[in-house]
């Protein structure tokens, strides 16, 4: 696995779809009382049809890794061709509170309009891109590399990794079809889960689909030794200690690239990554970073 190279999310068709869905979902139903499609019933009754506003996005609290800025820009677009948008700190920096992420000028019912769901993107992948930095900047004097999961909110998984890349982690794959990958179910109902079969296993992946990294779950030495056999490209370390980690990372040394995986915290993170680990993956990442405090302010109206 290569680190992936950060380019924006916007040039993906599903991120497109799913930005006019976001938008569906908080606009749409006011098409019943209005000719247009979306609608912000408030802003319609209450603020000048031709008034113009200026203003910006910026992080409250403490600063943030910026992820998502495209986003935010692609839904003002999606609302409003003519809202003119200025990034003023890229995906993947650093802003300080009060610093302005981006900055935009048009009419102030389409701002209004996108105001919530631009937010609602951006504070979600700030925070899975901060959360990310901190485990990067634990063990990046191993360079181990700091890898997403599964866990992910159903149809945004496109953002939340891509917010991974932002604080500088490593994207696993990407879904179902682009690994095999051999976790406890599976095992059991290969061959009973026999611990001595786990080599067999990988050889009957292979078969199936030979263009596709092999990875195997194990849970002790027995285990490892077992897949092994076969030459996995990637062996998972599955809720190990310390030490058993770094018996098996002993074993795997030339072999297969080892993952450790299972609750680990940032406070265990440095210990796990000293073990030699080639990745450590984090499902906290995408599941239980939580938001950044982000504001929209106008700067004149």
């Amino acid at each position: 696995m290569k680190k992936s190279s950060l380019k924006d999310v916007m040039l993906s068709p599903r991120a497109k779809a799913v930005v006019l869905a976001a938008l569906d979902e908080d606009l749409g139903d006011a098409s019943k009382i209005a000719a247009s499609f979306w609608v912000d019933a408030t802003s319609e009754a209450l603020v000048d049809e031709k008034a113009v506003a200026t203003g910006e996005i910026y992080p409250k609290g403490t600063g943030c890794i910026v992820a998502g800025a495209t986003v935010a820009r692609a839904v003002m677009k999606a609302v409003d061709p003519k809202i003119k948008v200025s990034i003023c700190k890229a995906d993947g920096s650093f802003a300080k509170p009060g610093e302005a992420i981006l900055t935009f000028r048009g009419k102030a019912r389409s701002i209004l309009a996108a105001e919530r769901t631009a937010l609602n993107f951006m504070q979600r992948m700030c925070a899975t891109a901060t959360l990310t930095h901190k485990f990067v900047e634990a063990t990046k004097r191993y360079g181990t590399l700091i890898l997403d999961t599964r866990k992910t909110t159903p149809g945004l998984r496109v953002f939340e990794k891509y917010a991974v890349l932002c604080g500088g982690g490593t994207n696993h794959r990407m879904g179902m079809y682009d690994r095999v990958l051999m976790k406890d179910n599976h095992r059991r109902l290969w061959k009973g889960g026999n611990p001595d079969e786990l080599g067999k296993a990988v050889v009957a992946a292979r078969k199936a689909f030979p263009k596709l990294d092999v990875e195997v779950e194990v849970e002790s030495l027995r285990e490892c030794a077992s897949a092994l056999e076969a030459k996995p490209e990637w062996i998972m370390l599955d809720n190990m200690s310390t030490a058993d980690m770094k018996k098996c990372v002993r074993l795997c040394k030339g072999i297969s690239k080892t993952e450790a995986s299972g609750g680990i915290t940032l406070e265990r993170a440095k210990e796990v990554a000293a073990t030699g680990v080639t990745a450590i993956s984090l499902g906290c990442l995408t599941h239980s970073a939580g938001s950044v405090d982000l504001s929209l302010e106008w700067k004149a109206v």
